[in-house]
């Protein structure tokens, strides 16, 4: 990450989006965003798109790959509604990127996985229709049911020899109770590493007693965790994350979908808005905020020419005008070139 005579401007490693909604998006397409019902919304948008899963998705995969994303976690719907055609649909738009642009996709019961009933079986079938990844949500806040939810998780991710990544949203003690269930269920199944909490909202609150615990809970068991540094959602203190041990990525969220009219898929903005959020002044602290959405969320999706990045050498980098990591996050340019394996991807999927 680094700027000088024989190589002007700043080479850095990819980016990493580690969560993203890029099923539900409209990016690219006529302005239509309607906002209203949140989820019951979400579904009647997705049923009225008139384009295809595929063809939105390539947009704004296009889009972030060009803005320097390398790597992403996609959380894509399924449901006994929609079936697997999500899934489909995003993995189509994913290989015609392959291979500038790595997606791992994480099979998520946005509308419930107990309360909707076939969901489960649905989500099995996504695993051999291109998804990667087992979701949930909100265990105890939507499904009502902590226990049962888990165990059908953390089962079909047994059964299947998958990664888990989970949508929680759940703030105050019941929120944090919660974590340390699903931090438990990855100490006793040996899944230390491979288990991922999204958004985790109760992780930001600083007020309540057993913060500290589930913070060395969290770190103890090796769970991830995804921040979005979205509108009023609650943001994670860095420092005091950093002091547990906890590990951090960062996600773009929704982009333009019926949750949101906000987001572009650019994770340089994305980075600069986890900064502002969390209040980042000085050079090391603007720093930190590139690292969690670049070689740290490498290290999450496992793909090592971002997570053990080599330098301003590398086959594998971005290239722009900045001076140095701190301007980048503050002025948000797009890179100039977004090079993978020796390769400008930009240009070869312009």
């Amino acid at each position: 990450m680094t700027a000088d005579s024989q190589h002007p401007g700043l080479r850095t490693p990819g980016l990493v989006d580690a969560h993203i909604h890029p099923d539900k998006s409209s990016w690219g397409g006529a302005w239509a965003v309607t906002l209203q019902d949140w989820s019951e919304n979400d579904l009647q948008t997705q049923f009225s798109f008139t384009e295809s899963v595929e063809e939105r998705s390539h947009r704004l995969l296009s889009n972030a790959l060009a803005n320097g994303t390398l790597a992403m976690r996609a959380h894509v719907d399924v449901s006994s509604e929609l079936g697997t055609a999500n899934v489909e649909g995003v993995r189509a738009a994913a290989d015609r990127l392959a291979p500038g642009l790595t997606v791992q996709i994480v099979a998520f019961p946005q509308f419930g996985l107990l309360t909707n009933p076939g969901t489960l079986e649905v989500m099995e079938a996504a695993l051999d229709a291109g998804a990667d990844l087992v979701g949930g949500i909100d265990p105890a806040g939507l499904e009502g049911d902590l226990h049962g939810h888990l165990d059908a998780v953390f089962g079909l991710a047994d059964r299947r020899g998958r990664d888990i990544d989970i949508h929680l949203h759940d703030g105050g003690e019941d929120g944090l109770a919660q974590i340390r269930e699903i931090a438990e269920r990855t100490v006793a199944g040996g899944r230390q590493g491979r288990v991922t909490i999204g958004h985790a909202f109760a992780l930001c609150d600083t007020s309540l007693p057993s913060l500290g615990r589930t913070l060395d809970a969290v770190a103890e068991a090796g769970v991830w965790i995804a921040t979005c540094a979205l509108g009023p959602d609650p943001v994670p203190d860095l420092d005091l994350f950093e002091r547990h041990g906890v590990r951090l990525v960062l996600g773009s969220d929704g982009v333009r979908d019926a949750w949101s009219p906000f987001g572009n898929g650019s994770m340089v903005d994305r980075t600069h808005l986890l900064a502002y959020r969390t209040g980042a002044i000085t050079d090391a602290e603007l720093e930190r905020a590139f690292r969690i959405a670049s070689t740290v969320g490498g290290e999450l999706l496992g793909v090592p020419e971002i997570a053990d990045w080599s330098g301003p050498e590398s086959d594998t980098r971005l290239e722009f005008a900045a001076a140095n990591l701190a301007e980048l996050v503050t002025d948000r340019p797009a890179p100039l070139r977004v090079i993978r394996d020796g390769v400008d991807v930009r240009a070869a999927h312009a």
